[in-house]
């Protein structure tokens, strides 16, 4: 039995990028209701495209929510320093939302967990349903998720332009298994996500620590055969160490539900056209249009 595909989409991270590829030269772009929309555009733009390459009728679009996470009860500093979005950025969140759910599409969302929980969570679930899953994102993050029945592809610049991974291109890159990048954080941290795993180890040793032992766990039972110099990093860090790696980790146990058959997409009418003319999106009406011919 063929497998059906689905198209998963990071919304923020489209938002986000669409965003700030414009916003540089003040490009915001205001609807009739004075509401900035280069950032919504761009999303909606970015999203067709994807749809076309990857050639699906499943689609849906996963967001993060306003509000702290279970990670931000697990360590206070998560996140904590991002600087606040600007103002022309901040009506578009749910924006984009409106506008994505006029088109049709499916937002998903759970309140306490993150974008990448709910693709993750989608994912492992659809691959229990017969269904091959493809991510598009801009966040490296979600690697950790590419398998046989899972392929991310990572935005790049432009439209169209994605890095797309499968578990053979992930280790040609990463020399790694997509997994083991959970452990590799583990060591390195992620200063935009504001952990610092264990000081002094940066991304070169954490891999080749992660290539001879495996994961965190065999390293730390090992931890004497190491240079006197990595061993006293990674025991004044143990506690760090095992926080960041519960970080670093994607929760694929989020409580959603969103069946495959619902994430249908019947594709653009002469509706969608309407939809455009009313929230005043002229960039998308005339990708639209080019799609109906």
């Amino acid at each position: 039995m063929e497998k059906k595909k689905v198209l998963l989409v990071d919304g923020m991270a489209l938002l986000f990028r669409s965003f700030y590829a414009t916003a540089v030269s003040n490009q915001f772009m205001y609807n009739e209701a004075g509401v900035p929309t280069n950032g919504v555009q761009g999303f909606v733009k970015h999203l067709l495209t994807a749809i076309e390459e990857h050639q699906s009728d499943h689609v849906g679009v996963c967001w993060d929510l306003g509000g702290g996470t279970f990670r931000n009860e697990m360590w206070s500093e998560y996140k904590a320093h991002r600087s606040a979005p600007p103002a022309e950025l901040i009506p578009q969140f749910d924006y984009a939302k409106e506008i994505a759910d006029a088109l049709g599409f499916i937002n998903i969302s759970c309140q306490g967990y993150e974008a990448d929980d709910c693709l993750g969570t989608l994912a492992n679930h659809y691959r229990s349903q017969n269904a091959h899953t493809t991510i598009v994102t801009g966040d490296k993050d979600i690697l950790q998720l590419v398998d046989e029945d899972t392929n991310v592809w990572i935005l790049q610049k432009g439209y169209g332009n994605y890095k797309k991974y499968d578990p053979i291109t992930f280790v040609e890159e990463w020399e790694i298994q997509p997994k083991q990048l959970i452990d590799l954080k583990a060591f390195m941290g992620d200063t935009a996500d504001g952990y610092p795993g264990v000081k002094g180890i940066g991304e070169k040793t954490a891999t080749a620590l992660i290539k001879k032992y495996g994961n965190v766990q065999t390293v730390i039972d090992n931890v004497s055969e190491l240079s006197k110099g990595q061993m006293t990093k990674i025991q004044n860090d143990l506690e760090m160490l095992d926080m960041s790696l519960r970080l670093a980790e994607i929760n694929c146990s989020v409580p959603i539900t969103v069946e495959i058959d619902t994430l249908f997409y019947k594709g653009f009418t002469a509706d969608s056209l309407d939809i455009c003319g009313y929230y005043g999106l002229k960039v998308v009406r005339r990708e639209i249009e080019k799609l109906l011919g």
